[in-house]
């Protein structure tokens, strides 16, 4: 197979780039680094792209490796010929290589095995060639191979050992196996009992249950799988025996009927039913499994990058409280930076329920450091605690806000190794009061400290293939860092280990060398890091960033090797590169289509060129004509600037591509991609579920998004879940194809119910 043509086609890219990708791939690249700055070898493909064609990749190459592999393995017995090498090396899915080798596979001892030790083979060959003799019987073929020292007593007991071979033989068969299977993922149901009917379980739903293989849903194949290992729940594939035997003897018997016909068919229906089912029924829930430990992977891996990318919430003083009863709110006043500047804890809630005691302590702290807002944890008591808070802002008459976050995973790092490494002189309670205020302050920073099947933004997650889990979160918060950069003189070693190529030894290392050196005044200091050497340097340096260094560039996300290509082109529009301290070069883009001019344009002057640029957000103010004039002439303007950077990049001897994000860099240089997603929402007062009517129409943010629907914090005990049916008019896929987390929606109250505390949502409703 040619790996990188399969590739090309699969991924619907060049061949070239797919080459050039794999080749950058096998010298050790990190997936960061060759999406952002090797953009020409791989056509712009999205760190995203990458990683799903490194997966694959991996995948075709471990193939390979398994085809040549068994071919060695079947060649060694002898038994390897010309059209199964063929159908070995033409396999496409590992499946079909295992299926093929399957024959040849040594195995346990069989009932088979047991009969071929005998000498009954020749036999069992003999009567599946479904070719007698005249004057053959059953009987008489059988006869000669009695033998009472090997334990067969008869002639009946040399057919059924003979027959033994041919269930084997039948079981063993690639294309046999390959239509059962087939045809039983398609038309077979799950079904699902109680183990014990009168137990009250939360799979009530499965105690009679049944649904088609091909159309049950990943997360019920999931729960399924829970409430059967807790033994709450008995599963089995359920098919009509004789739909698949009558499958198989389409393939095994012959037309013309003899004296062998009627035992290969009871042959057929033993094979099947003692060793093909279960076999099959085995695959088939690890198939079911497996894809939807994938989907589930895949939706905890989306909602994780969502959390991670919220907006930092910058300039703010935090008060930060983690909720709690018997032992009190832990509360900790934070400043712009995170840094720790008191703490103390509070007892608003029961049993105690201090509620002026409570109110004097964050009164003081609220004055004393000048806190701006104050983040409430959603854990136990959380509640309680922002009814309090919301009593309180009503009383003191300030502009406090407060707002909740998702403490998920704070109790683990607070009382994790690192936690204690960082804040070796505070107790466990108050580091986790830290976590919550920072989460708001920079939530990546923050969450980066926690692994992240800990951020609980998943759905069954501590019942899936936790190494596929972590993989894939562990990619998830790498591409995350790397795209929003790090300052290299505050980052925490928890932050610094996500950088392209850096691992935990060489973060800490940086962190070292930073404390006892002072801050770093160039990216090229970070060769002074005890293990950080050329290879390293060139995977990290461009997603460091150094606030007022030596060189401005060091700021931006312009890798280290386009430096003098960079200083070349500002010295071509006449720019000093000090320029980008003043929050970048807003008009580079029009210096290049003044140093570029086209033919027809060569007159233009340079106001009319000003007026182009943005007009398009107009649409609403300009008439019609108007717009479709401006439109045009911003076509005209993009189309004159493409041809620019065209021509510059072949003066500079660099790809249009690089060029185009330098570019970017100089007109805003490290931005922040964060900026567009949804910002946090901030409350002052408290609902309570009493105060919930049907058709109440609220503000929300998602919170969690799982294969049936979403769940939204609506400002009340439990979050309320918008089930996938109500998310739109038109038919949705999967809720993550309408919300993230993070989103702030629109919803309308559809179901209440409260003896259990559950609301039902719906974002449909007419307004």
């Amino acid at each position: 197979m040619d790996i990188i043509l399969k590739l090309a086609e699969e991924f619907s890219i060049g061949k070239e780039f797919i080459k050039e990708t794999v080749s950058l791939i096998d010298e050790g690249n990190t997936i960061p680094f060759i999406a952002r700055y090797r953009k020409e070898a791989t056509g712009g493909m999205s760190d995203v792209t990458l990683r799903e064609l490194d997966e694959r990749l991996k995948y075709l190459q471990a193939l390979e490796e398994r085809k040549a592999e068994v071919i060695i393995l079947i060649e060694d017995q002898g038994k390897m010929t010309d059209k199964l090498r063929d159908e070995i090396l033409s396999a496409n899915i590992l499946q079909r290589v295992e299926d093929l080798y399957k024959p040849f596979k040594h195995k346990k001892t069989t009932r088979a095995s047991k009969a071929k030790e005998r000498g009954l083979e020749p036999l069992a060959l003999y009567i599946f060639e479904q070719s007698p003799n005249d004057g053959d019987t059953l009987e008489n073929i059988s006869a000669p191979y009695i033998n009472p020292e090997k334990e067969i007593e008869t002639w009946d007991a040399a057919l059924s050992g003979a027959l033994d071979i041919i269930a084997e033989i039948i079981a063993d068969d690639p294309d046999i196996i390959s239509d059962v299977r087939d045809f039983t993922f398609n038309n077979a149901l799950i079904k699902t009992e109680a183990s014990d009917n009168e137990e009250k379980t939360v799979y009530e739903m499965y105690y009679d249950f049944s649904e088609p293989v091909s159309n049950i849903a990943n997360h019920r194949v999931l729960a399924i799988n829970r409430g059967e290992k807790e033994k709450k729940l008995k599963v089995k594939i359920e098919i009509e025996a004789e739909l698949i035997t009558s499958i198989i003897s389409k393939k095994v018997l012959k037309d013309i009927e003899n004296i062998f016909t009627s035992p290969i068919s009871d042959t057929i229906v033993d094979s099947y039913k003692r060793l093909i089912a279960p076999s099959i029924e085995r695959e088939i829930r690890n198939t079911l499994t497996e894809r939807a430990e994938k989907e589930a992977v895949k939706v905890f891996a989306e909602n994780t990058y969502n959390l991670l990318m919220t907006p930092p919430v910058q300039g703010k003083r935090i008060l930060a409280v983690d909720p709690g009863y018997r032992t009190g709110c832990k509360v900790a006043a934070l400043d712009e930076t995170g840094k720790l500047l008191a703490y103390t804890t509070i007892y608003p809630t029961v049993p105690k329920q201090d509620i002026k005691g409570s109110e004097e302590k964050i009164d003081t702290l609220i004055k004393k450091y000048a806190l701006d807002i104050i983040v409430i944890g959603n854990g136990t008591a959380s509640r309680e605690t922002e009814k309090f808070i919301a009593d309180y802002i009503g009383k003191s008459n300030t502009t406090l806000s407060y707002t909740i976050v998702n403490e998920a995973g704070a109790s683990v790092y607070s009382a994790s190794k690192l936690a204690t490494e960082e804040y070796p002189d505070l107790d466990v309670t108050t580091r986790g009061a830290m976590s919550i205020g920072r989460r708001l302050q920079d939530p990546l920073a923050e969450l980066v400290k926690i692994e992240p099947k800990h951020i609980g933004v998943g759905q069954y997650q501590h019942d899936i293939n936790q190494n596929l889990l972590n993989s894939a979160l562990s990619d998830v918060v790498e591409n995350c860092v790397n795209r929003v950069g790090v300052d290299l003189n505050t980052a925490s070693p928890s932050l610094l280990s996500y950088i392209s190529g850096i691992n935990s030894g060489i973060a800490k290392n940086i962190v070292k060398y930073r404390e006892s050196n002072g801050s770093f005044s160039d990216r090229k200091e970070l060769l002074k890091v005890p293990k950080l050497g050329e290879k390293t340097y060139k995977q990290c340096a461009g997603f460091m960033r150094i606030t007022g260094g030596k060189n401005p560039l060091d700021g931006t996300g312009v890798h280290p090797e386009s430096y003098n290509a960079t200083e070349v082109m500002l010295n071509k529009l006449n720019i000093d590169k000090n320029e980008i301290l003043n929050g970048g070069i807003a008009d580079i883009e029009n210096k290049i289509i003044e140093l570029y001019p086209s033919q027809n344009d060569k007159k233009a002057d340079k106001k009319s060129e000003k007026r182009l640029t943005g007009l398009a957000s107009l649409s609403v103010l300009l008439p019609k004509e108007d717009f479709e004039s401006k439109k045009r002439q911003e076509l005209e303007r993009q189309k004159r600037l493409k041809s620019g950077v065209k021509k510059l990049a072949n003066e500079l001897e660099i790809g249009e591509l690089t060029l185009s994000d330098i570019i970017s860099e100089m007109k805003k240089p490290a931005r922040d991609p964060r900026e567009g997603m949804p910002e946090v929402i901030f409350r002052n007062d408290v609902i309570s579920f009493d105060d919930l009517k049907i058709g109440m129409e609220l503000s929300g943010t998602v919170r969690n998004v799982v294969d049936f629907g979403a769940f939204v914090d609506i400002g009340v005990k439990n979050d309320g879940l918008v089930h996938i049916s109500r998310m739109s008019k038109r038919y949705v896929k999967h809720p993550s194809d309408v919300v993230k987390v993070g989103d702030r929606v629109e919803v309308t109250i559809v179901e209440l119910d409260k003896d259990s505390g559950k609301v039902g949502l719906s974002m449909t409703e007419e307004k």
